[in-house]
């Protein structure tokens, strides 16, 4: 049984502006999956749909097998969310925060341990209007805990965390992971999403196109890899061997060689071509195609 299924969504509001174009979308049960896109892409919609929040104009979506909209309060009592820009109460503790969703969940947590696991614990007793950005943040992923939910919708995690706590949630979200809880993780940063999630969507103007492992995205992006290869002379003439090779999309010259953007087979064919023209290459490696790259060709259009 699939933890978020989606079939058909669309969202139109006002009757001019389509937030959601025909998303099928399944996420499996016990799987971390990132869903990307660009601000204005249809992401918050989406999720807003899933939590009922907002009703879509047609088609349906199911979470943890339930309808969304008729059986919502069950779906919210079985999910944990931190919502982007969440507003916390300032004239409550850290401590009031979770007991409250405790208390709404009819769980018997330990606010304490919560607070202690997200990196907070000294400041349980403290107003949470004192808190620092990151520190509501981690407030608002504690509240996402309560009751080991089978599902965890987070919407931007890092916002406000220094490197140590970016670091940290991708901890809490393998834990949960582990646990057998599904992760729906949604964030503009990719090094985060490229370190925890077993499969990927991106959404670009409300549709949904593509969703695959990063390995899969990296391969069917067709980009290959970036090649940098060292070369004992650098030349012009050797800049024009590198470019008549059949994959090739661009070379740069840098100090003591070339970066090669290759598609998939071209990297020996650039080697032997610089060889065949009688080029000392003296050292070379590969870098594969990051996740940001990726996205930026799915979402600015070129896929």
């Amino acid at each position: 049984m699939p933890a978020i299924e989606t079939n058909g969504l669309r969202k139109r509001f006002g009757g001019d502006v389509l937030a959601l174009d025909g998303v099928d979308l399944r996420v499996d049960e016990g799987e971390i999956f990132g869903f990307l896109g660009p601000n204005g892409a249809g992401k918050s919609t989406t999720i807003n749909i899933l939590l009922d929040f907002v009703r879509p104009t047609s088609g349906s979506a199911t979470v943890l097998g339930m309808d969304a909209q008729d059986q919502s309060q069950e779906i919210r009592r079985r999910t944990g969310v931190l919502p982007e820009g969440y507003q916390v109460y300032g004239r409550l503790t850290g401590r009031q925060h979770v007991q409250f969703v405790i208390d709404s969940k009819d769980v018997d947590n330990d606010p304490d341990a919560l607070l202690e696991r997200v990196g907070i614990p000294e400041a349980a007793d403290r107003k949470a209007g004192e808190y620092s950005k990151g520190m509501k943040q981690r407030l608002t992923l504690a509240m996402a805990l309560v009751g080991e939910p089978e599902l965890l919708i987070l919407d931007e995690p890092s916002t406000g965390l220094d490197p140590a706590g970016a670091r940290e949630i991708r901890e809490i979200v393998r834990e949960e992971a582990e646990r057998g809880a599904t992760v729906f993780f949604s964030s503009h940063i990719m090094e985060q999403v490229e370190a925890v999630c077993d499969r990927v969507g991106i959404l670009r103007a409300g549709e949904l196109v593509a969703v695959d492992s990063i390995d899969g995205l990296r391969e069917a992006a067709g980009d290959g890899a970036t090649l940098r290869v060292e070369l004992a002379t650098v030349t012009d003439d050797a800049i024009a061997v590198v470019e008549s090779v059949s994959g090739v999309t661009e070379v740069k010259r840098r100090d003591g060689g070339l970066t090669v953007s290759v598609g998939n087979g071209s990297k020996t064919r650039v080697l032997s071509a610089l060889e065949d023209a009688g080029y000392e290459v003296t050292d070379f490696r590969t870098e594969e195609t990051s996740l940001e790259e990726i996205f930026m060709s799915y979402t600015e259009g070129s896929r």
